[in-house]
């Protein structure tokens, strides 16, 4: 048997390649939608895919599911547990507890975990070459290393009302009844690490066993004590703000995503068509640049979503394609980088992009204005606007300041005044240049907090102890 983890740093979330060596067949678990790295892999060890599933109608990343059939003509199987308004809409193999998926030797077994959504499923699966027992659970959202999975983010993200306590008594009937009684040698392969919006404390660990989380979870006590209601108390409360795109997501997940077929690799823009298009605001630049770099002088009105490995989180921050209708125009190094790119992108269903452009010469630039923070006291800021996470803000923020995380800005613009200057910050600047560059676009007056949080609170530390000296 050949167990692989296609590990995605953007949105700390693990897929899953099982193959049966002996029958050359396989199956991916939680796949995304830039797919090639599944037939990749599957090419490389002789395999080829049959079947496609997954955990759970997923909120941070859009299924490469459907892509995956498509390309592979993989049959799909997903859950069709969780009552009536948790069914998926799209065609395929329904699955329900105690159900099995079997592949040449191995068998991999449908477990319905409910909690962090009613529909869940864990994969248990069997080696049959090797043993008739089973040794590792695909845990999808249900067991992290070291945590579990949120119970709130149907009532934070996808429209639902105090969702949240009946999901945490789900999850500890899941661990008592499920989990806690599978073997202690079961080794667990959850679906996202360190980084990931779905829990507050995910470890960076890619596995676990059953018996390590039964002795060293936080949430192992509870369960050997049977106190369902202290363990609902610590579940919920802590939990990190939702990204508002979590919403599209659960509801494009459900229906089925777009189904993207093979893509032409993107082409580089010429000049002139760029800047006619800025002009006509018919395309959107997307600069990629580092915030440092983007303060020197950036493209009017572009979004800034900074390369590296959160292009996809940052990026659904700030475009929202089913109201966000132009091309966008990646600022690059090369196409290859572009392509790059556009793969995370399209894991949040970003798909509509134009091409690249390689240099700002020629389009029309402005400078983002900025305040230093010995200057904020006396500044006349409309708002002080925190786009930090809740929890950051609860530890310690600008008195007087507005929480509202970079996430979740552009949902409630609701909450920000209509006239006068907003002053923006983060904890170093990263965040709050992604989220100020939207707000931008859509017409606010946004001031940057020169080096955010950090820079602020040392400069408060400076002053109070030259008073000090005195």
């Amino acid at each position: 048997m050949l167990i692989e983890r296609i590990y995605d740093e953007d949105l700390a979330q693990a897929s899953y390649l099982i193959g049966c060596q002996a029958n050359s067949t396989a199956v991916v678990v939680d796949g995304r939608r830039d797919i090639a790295v599944y037939q990749e892999l599957a090419e490389k060890n002789g395999m080829k895919i049959i079947a496609v599933t997954e955990t759970h109608i997923h909120a941070d990343y859009l299924s490469g599911t459907r892509e995956l059939a498509a390309a592979t003509g993989a049959k799909i199987y997903v859950s069709g547990e969780g009552g009536p308004d948790w069914q998926y809409e799209f065609d395929g193999e329904r699955l329900y507890d105690g159900d099995k998926i079997t592949i040449g030797n191995i068998s991999i077994q449908a477990l319905h975990t409910p909690g962090h959504t009613p529909e869940h499923l864990s994969f248990l699966v069997t080696d049959g070459a090797f043993s008739d027992q089973p040794g590792y659970l695909l845990s999808g959202d249900f067991v992290f290393s070291g945590d579990l999975g949120r119970p709130d983010l149907l009532d934070e993200a996808a429209g639902g009302i105090d969702t949240r306590f009946e999901g945490a008594k789900q999850l500890f009937a899941s661990l008592r009844d499920k989990f806690l009684t599978l073997p202690d040698y079961v080794q667990v392969h959850p679906a996202h690490g360190a980084g990931s919006a779905c829990g507050k404390a995910l470890g960076a660990i890619p596995s676990s066993t059953v018996g390590y989380e039964r002795l060293y979870a936080w949430w192992g006590p509870y369960l050997a004590a049977n106190d369902e209601q202290g363990f609902i108390d610590e579940l919920l409360d802590g939990q990190p703000d939702a990204h508002a795109y979590f919403g599209r997501m659960k509801r494009e997940n459900r229906e089925g995503p777009a189904v993207m077929g093979e893509r032409t690799p993107l082409p580089e823009i010429a000049t002139a068509t760029v800047a006619a298009g800025l002009e006509a605001d018919t395309l959107t630049f997307i600069d990629t640049r580092p915030n440092a770099q983007v303060h020197e002088g950036t493209v009017a009105r572009s979004l800034n979503v900074p390369a590296g490995k959160s292009v996809a989180s940052y990026g659904a921050w700030v475009v929202n394609p089913e109201t966000d209708k132009n091309p966008l125009v990646l600022l690059a190094d090369g196409q290859e980088q572009a392509q790059d790119m556009w793969d995370h992108l399209v894991r949040v269903g970003i798909d509509n992009v134009a091409g690249y452009v390689t240099s700002l010469d020629g389009l029309p630039t402005f400078t983002p204005k900025l305040i230093q923070p010995e200057e904020l006291e006396g500044f006349d800021a409309a708002m002080v606007l925190d786009v930090r996470n809740k929890t950051e803000h609860q530890a310690g923020h600008v008195p007087g300041s507005h929480q509202l995380s970079g996430g979740r800005a552009m949902w409630h613009l609701d909450e920000l005044p209509t006239e006068g200057t907003i002053v923006s910050y983060c904890q170093s600047g990263v965040r709050n240049s992604v989220a100020a560059s939207a707000l931008r676009r859509a017409g606010y007056d946004v001031v940057e907090l020169d080096g955010s949080y950090a820079a602020w609170d040392a400069f408060q530390q400076t002053r109070q102890n030259a008073v000090s000296a005195k």
